[in-house]
């Protein structure tokens, strides 16, 4: 039985859990009505290959990121060789560059006018061509760099965590140190890399501007084309719930792959246990700087290469409206987020109840929620209460009787709150079980309660936290394109659209002005994220 002052908290975090739960009921409930001339469109012209596409790419990516993911953080965290320091962290920065930035600096490099292309003609005659690179390998290669390092960051934790205790048994049992780490710590960072691999799968499940820059048709696509191709919302909705039950599948497929695993009880281990030389040496070196070169450093001097050339010439005042309003969006997003998420925090402190613990967890599946498919569900949801709610009573004070809340701000604030809550509870929740209880105790017994023992207390200790929360939902949103493209208002247009109009146009130079802005603004949380790794293996 909940304590009063614990009841208190039902209110607020059953409200969350109940926004969040809005996309899902809504996708449900739009079955309701079929178009059959539409479905039966889709399935004879685009369905077979829809399905066949997605599953291709969901396979070629998870294979890709295991290997490249898994090889690179054994090679970083076991290893000894030159330039694993500095490899070390760089390999985690292809984090700051959103998918659709990689895809299209990929095509315009080598496609068959680009400059890669153009100077082997030149150099071995017009009869050379290489493979066309907007083909299924292509987005695969493409999306593989972009996610690796989901993989990456979470196994090489998990090797760094295994201490070398049980590697030196393997060891002394005369196993290599190719067959201890086979039987030994790959075992044992089975679930983290699980883990990394299902986030990277959601990821390209959810992906839309790398593939259409690829005109590589998936589900993200096919529901674009069917609300602004079709006008059927419904319809679309009905693609988005299949989406949605494939990312779902993901995610039960990685929770029992994951069983119940048992964390190492011993000591993390800060320094490699295998020193490698000669040509071991200079191959694991060539293979994680090929990695990092073709992830991070090309598409940087390429995308620079094409501000120089054009790019610079954008800025005037529309791109400092593009500013603006992706700025205006970020931050309002932030703040309403990371608030929510204290919310949350403080509720599972304060009143850690089996139903409140049920409602968090509630509130958190909207990081699982592709963008598009949340865009097609608040969208549905308030273009009903517009027809059914809002303009007749409009009509009935007297008003225009026209809808708000379709393409409205609000609607696409509350697509990014249920879409990136999550990214903001965890460091609070994190921050939040730092704090020991015997301090607001001590507070209280000194007269100090309320909102002065938050702001006194809590808030200073708190801060680190809620700043890392801020600025990963601030980034998260600034490089969200499916939702903010799908639900802007009329003249809402941000650096994500801006790119998009851009490369749909095949003006790649012209899109190297906002994508260098938002990789550039991405590196932020990037170097948080690498300093606080780094805080916590010293």
């Amino acid at each position: 039985m909940a304590h009063p002052a614990q009841r208190r908290w039902y209110l607020p975090v059953f409200t969350v859990a109940a926004l969040v739960l809005l996309p899902l009921s809504v996708l449900l409930l739009s079955w309701q009505s079929i178009d059959a001339q539409i479905w039966s469109h889709l399935w004879e012209t685009q369905m077979p290959r829809l399905l066949g596409n997605t599953l291709t790419l969901v396979l070629g990516v998870g294979a890709g990121v295991t290997v490249l993911g898994v090889s690179l953080a054994w090679l970083t965290s076991l290893c000894e060789f030159p330039g694993r320091r500095w490899l070390d962290w760089a390999l985690m920065l292809p984090f700051a560059i959103p998918a659709y930035v990689l895809a299209f600096v990929f095509v315009g490099l080598l496609d068959f006018a680009g400059p890669v292309q153009t100077l082997l003609r030149e150099w071995f005659g017009s009869g050379l061509r290489l493979p066309r690179v907007r083909s299924t390998s292509g987005v695969t290669i493409v999306l593989v760099l972009v996610f690796y390092p989901y993989v990456y960051l979470l196994a090489r934790t998990a090797f760094l965590a295994q201490g070398k205790g049980l590697m030196e048994a393997a060891r002394v049992l005369g196993q290599s140190p190719w067959q201890a780490s086979w039987r030994v710590a790959l075992p044992m960072a089975r679930p983290a890399i699980g883990a990394g691999v299902a986030l990277a799968l959601m990821e390209t499940l959810a992906d839309f501007g790398a593939v259409s820059v690829f005109n590589f048709d998936t589900f993200t696509t096919a529901i674009y084309k069917t609300w602004y191709g079709f006008f059927s919302l419904s319809s679309a909705a009905q693609l988005a719930s299949l989406l949605l039950l494939v990312v779902m599948l993901v995610l039960y497929g990685e929770r029992r792959a994951r069983g119940a695993s048992r964390p190492s009880n011993e000591r993390p281990r800060g320094k490699a246990l295998y020193h490698l030389r000669g040509f071991k040496a200079v191959a694991a070196s060539g293979w994680c700087g090929l990695v990092f070169a073709c992830a991070f450093v090309i598409p940087m001097l390429q995308l620079v290469a094409w501000f120089w050339q054009r790019g610079r010439f954008d800025l005037d005042e529309r791109y400092s409206g593009l500013i603006v309003h992706t700025l205006y969006l970020g931050g309002i997003a932030a703040l309403i987020t990371v608030s929510v998420a204290l919310i949350l925090a403080f509720a599972n402190r304060l009143a850690p109840t089996r139903a409140i613990r049920s409602g968090i967890s509630l509130a958190n599946v909207g990081y699982a929620l592709p963008g598009s498919v949340l865009a097609v569900s608040i969208m549905l949801a308030f273009s009903y209460l517009d027809r059914e709610l809002v303009v007749p009573l409009s009509g009935w004070l007297g008003g225009s009787g026209k809808p708000l809340l379709l393409g409205s701000l609000s609607a696409l604030v509350l697509a990014y709150l249920v879409r990136f809550l999550a990214v903001a509870y965890g460091p609070l929740e994190n921050s939040l079980t730092r704090i020991r209880p015997s301090l607001p105790e001590a507070a209280r017994s000194l007269g100090v309660s309320g909102p002065r023992l938050f702001c006194k207390v809590y808030l200073p200790l708190l801060l680190p936290g809620t700043l890392s929360a801020a600025l990963l939902v601030f980034v998260d949103v600034l490089k969200e394109m499916p939702a903010t493209l799908l639900m802007r208002p009329f003249g809402w247009d941000t650096l994500a659209v801006r790119i998009f109009e851009m490369t749909s146009e095949g003006e790649w130079a012209r899109a190297s002005l906002p994508a260098l802005t938002l990789v550039l603004v991405g590196l932020l949380p990037v170097i948080l994220l690498i300093r606080r790794s780094a805080r916590q293996i010293g």
